[in-house]
């Protein structure tokens, strides 16, 4: 129902209330009717759901279906249960960070205030909020959070903060008359909304919806019906594992049949063939992943970046678009003075005295202090802004007015468009006034210059029109004040108060931008990632801020969204810097419309008319300080700081992941193809079955060695110098890395075969050396992969070389202890080991030239 269309006494009867609120009965019986005032969430968290979901990866099934062969394989138990160790480390890392994160977004929404108070029978009590029902009556004062959706049916200045559902920095007046059009959410200002906060005044309002029924509710329902975004890189690694499993099928099969037709038992053949399967498959990959995004989850969470779902640190780094609200995440969502106008001058450094102490004295917004004895304000944004610009000039509220008490007070009306108070010093009264500058500009005969009082006529008056208008077209919020002094009356009235004034001057008030912000957008900029602010407020103010914070572009409002095609806004949307007035159904157009141009979209946002898109987009961003429920609920990412420039962190780090599991994944592919294609050479060669290089127990050992802490060590190496400086990646992720993939894959092949054909007479021994020098040939390969760049340029990871130690050290305690005769091992002499470390260092250093040759072109 169109409630804001209704009189106050339409609405009571409409509700069947009345001026002393509802009676016990009343509220049981719509209790049972209408429900809890509560949000209900269709899709509760589910832990076991959350768990079984860790195992939702094409690799994933891959490596159970491997570990499910080599469990009826002989010799193959150990390499199964491996696997399978490895698949539920990898589950329990992913579980524990997305349990974390949504354990720690519970604590955030125990912030929130549940109570209200209510008139109940005619007397004042305070309930739990989800006891609220229709018809109840709401008893409002500044700071009181808003718990349904009400009409306003009595205020005294009251004003409410909205940005959260309609993305409006300046609090909003709320009045009592009814509407006579229909008119858009954020201009029913008869109208108060659950999520919202009053910030001045105080009055009744009466609840007309709650729970799924507000505004909050719908958006709410809405949101949990929007599937969120497949995320790119779990999309990507699907791909890959898919590719993996095709071409290890088919080679395997391949092999199976030559090593058969070779002479080789076909049992023995099947072994050889599996064992190869499960070694080429990179089944250390998951885990590889999932640590490495786990550890930069907690350097994230260090930076204030809270991380929902592990892919997601990822993805950030590869975001090519963001689009950010503008109030409380590009600014503080705090009113701030940040222009002034007096004796004829903008910003001057002497007698701006005067205008602050007007805007000091004529206030009601008051100081407080916590429990720890911290100052803070209540009241209005707008007022607490002119007490701190006048404290910053040294200006005391509570000195002042003990010296000038307050004697009278005109309230500010929508009529007037202004406020007044009255006070007196040593028998003397003073009236204090400020407004909208046209009303007081109009109402004052004299202008203060210099401490002198000049009369004020129609040219000067067109003249300080022009300035107002100008601060105005900055997107500030202008006030003017002036005063007038007088002897006592004894019926002081608004027409004495608020009539024949001398002008002081303007306070321009704006939302500033965060101070890091504009660095922040620099760092984007650098890193090309395109810079999008999309807002419900005005036109003139977002561009205001887009100009301080260095965003540049076309700036489009929502009237002029609407008469464009989507055809048109595909073609001049990476040229818009600021979306303005725009509606929720506006984000997910525009974040449809970046996706049809294939670009990874990140959205910020803290509001109720955030979330559509939150969830729609790549990457939802909530804040977590700001940020209602229903936004946090909807991210994969949450600023525990509601710091943009968080972001940018969370970019660099997004894009040092990506960087490492790139490396990992070059090195672990580079690593556990060649042995594959060195038993299919010999096969081919000799066609000798006693000659088979490789045991099924040896091809299983080294890859029990290589493939897990190497690749690991490597998802901690430092980022590269030009990690913010590059494009933001679309490739997939075996792009400009198959060249050294394929190359190190030859290399390998020839070292180990060289190592086989000096000794192809001692078949054991060949084979000792042949898996001795491999797993060395890739201990040094994980040095290869670190960079692009030569090794020697970059600086250690520590990490990287305990991996090698403790991984060949492994292969030597084996070689050397009882058990070596079960893996078909013999002792190596000082030659032999000699040997082995020649062939694999000259692998190494080949890989460096190689690598030098790649940079170069």
């Amino acid at each position: 129902m169109d409630w804001h269309l209704l009189s106050e006494k339409e609405v009571m009867e409409e509700l069947g209330s009345n001026e002393k609120g509802l009676d016990k009965n009343n509220v049981i019986e719509r209790l049972v009717k209408y429900g809890e005032n509560r949000i209900i969430k269709k899709k509760n968290f589910n832990s076991l759901k959350l768990f079984l979901n860790q195992f939702k990866s094409f690799l994933i099934i891959v490596l159970i279906i491997a570990a499910i062969l080599s469990f009826f394989i002989q010799h193959s138990k150990i390499d199964s249960i491996v696997i399978i160790a490895i698949v539920i480390i990898n589950a329990i890392i992913g579980f524990s960070q997305e349990y974390k994160a949504e354990k720690a977004i519970d604590e955030l929404k125990k912030m929130m205030v549940p109570n209200a108070r209510v008139l109940r029978g005619g007397k004042v009590v305070e309930i739990e909020s989800f006891k609220l029902v229709p018809g109840d009556i709401l008893v409002l004062n500044a700071g009181d959070k808003v718990m349904a959706d009400c009409r306003v049916i009595d205020s005294n200045g009251l004003k409410a903060n909205e940005a959260s559902l309609t993305g409006e920095s300046f609090p909003q007046e709320k009045l009592t008359a009814r509407l006579e059009n229909f008119a858009p959410l954020a201009d029913r200002n008869n109208m108060i909304y659950q999520g919202t906060e009053i910030v001045a005044g105080n009055g009744k309002a009466i609840v007309v919806e709650t729970g799924v029924s507000t505004e909050l509710g719908r958006i709410s329902e809405l949101v949990q019906e929007v599937h969120a975004e497949k995320n790119p890189f779990k999309e990507k690694l699907d791909n890959f594992a898919m590719k993996i499993g095709i071409l290890v099928l088919v080679l395997s099969v391949i092999i199976v049949l030559l090593l058969f037709f070779s002479g080789v038992e076909l049992i023995k053949s099947f072994l050889v063939s599996v064992s190869l399967a499960i070694s080429a498959i990179p089944e250390g990959l998951p885990a590889v992943i999932s640590l490495g995004l786990a550890f930069a989850t907690r350097r994230l969470l260090i930076k204030n970046v809270l991380i929902r779902r592990l892919p997601s640190a990822e993805t950030l780094g590869r975001v090519s678009v963001i689009c950010t609200d503008k109030t409380g995440t590009l600014t503080e969502e705090k009113m701030k003075v940040t222009k002034l106008y007096v004796n004829g001058k903008i910003n001057p450094e002497k007698g701006k005295e005067l205008v602050l102490k007007i805007g000091l004295l004529c206030n009601n917004s008051r100081i407080e202090k916590d429990d720890n004895g911290e100052k803070y304000f209540v009241g209005d944004p707008t007022e607490i802004a002119l007490i701190e610009a006048a404290e910053n000039d040294f200006l005391s509220k509570e000195e002042l007015s003990e010296k000038e008490p307050r004697i009278k007070e005109f309230t500010f009306t929508s009529e007037r468009k202004m406020m007044s108070i009255v006070r007196k010093m040593d028998k003397k009264y003073t009236s204090y006034v400020k407004g909208a500058p046209e009303e007081i500009i109009e109402r004052c005969d004299y202008e203060l210059i210099d401490g002198k009082r000049i009369k004020l006529g129609v040219k000067e008056k067109e003249r300080l029109v022009k300035v107002y208008e100008d601060m105005a077209k900055e997107g500030l919020r202008v006030l003017a004040f002036a005063f007038r002094r007088f002897p006592g009356y004894s019926d002081l009235s608004e027409k004495i108060a608020e009539n024949g004034l001398t002008f002081v001057g303007f306070q321009g008030i704006i939302d500033p931008a965060r101070p890091e912000v504009k660095n922040a957008i620099k760092m984007c900029n650098d890193a090309g990632i395109k810079v999008i602010m999309v807002t419900g407020d005005s036109k003139l103010t977002a561009c205001a801020v887009a100009k301080e914070i260095g965003l540049s572009g076309r700036f489009i409002d929502s009237a002029e969204l609407g008469k464009m095609s989507d055809k048109d806004l595909y073609n001049v949307i990476m040229d818009v810097a600021v979306f303005s007035r725009i509606s929720p159904e506006d984000k997910l157009r525009i974040i449809e419309i970046l996706k049809k141009r294939n670009e990874i979209v990140a959205m910020t946002g803290d509001g109720v008319n955030d979330s559509l898109a939150l969830k729609r987009s790549d990457i939802g961003i909530a804040m977590g300080i700001r940020g209602t429920d229903v936004a946090r609920d909807s991210s994969d990412i949450v600023l525990r700081d509601d710091n943009f420039n968080s972001i940018v962190e969370g970019v660099r780090e997004g894009r040092r992941i990506y960087d490492n599991v790139r490396k990992s994944i070059k090195y672990l592919l580079a690593a556990n193809f060649y042995e594959l294609f060195f038993i299919l050479l010999v096969v081919l060669i000799w066609r000798n079955p006693d000659l088979l290089p490789l045991l099924p127990l040896q091809i299983l050992w080294i890859n029990l060695v290589t493939d897990s802490l190497p690749a690991l060590a490597l998802t901690a190496e430092e980022p590269e110098k030009d990690l913010m400086k590059r494009k933001p990646s679309r490739e997939g992720i075996l792009k400009g890395m198959t060249q050294f993939i394929f190359f190190a894959g030859i290399i390998g092949l020839i070292v180990i075969s060289i190592a086989f054909i000096l000794h192809i007479n001692d078949i054991d021994k060949a084979r000792t050396i042949v898996v001795t020098t491999s797993i060395l040939y890739q201990m040094f390969l994980a040095f290869n992969c670190k960079s692009n760049k030569s090794f020697f340029k970059f600086s250690g990871n520590i990490w990287l070389v305990y991996a090698v130690l403790i991984s060949f050290g492994l292969h030597v305690a084996l070689l050397y202890s009882p058990f070596s005769s079960i893996f078909g091992f013999v002792l190596l002499n000082f030659y032999d080991w000699m040997e082995v470390i020649v062939l694999s260092l000259a692998g190494f250093v080949i890989m460096e030239v190689f690598k030098r040759i790649l940079d170069r072109r």
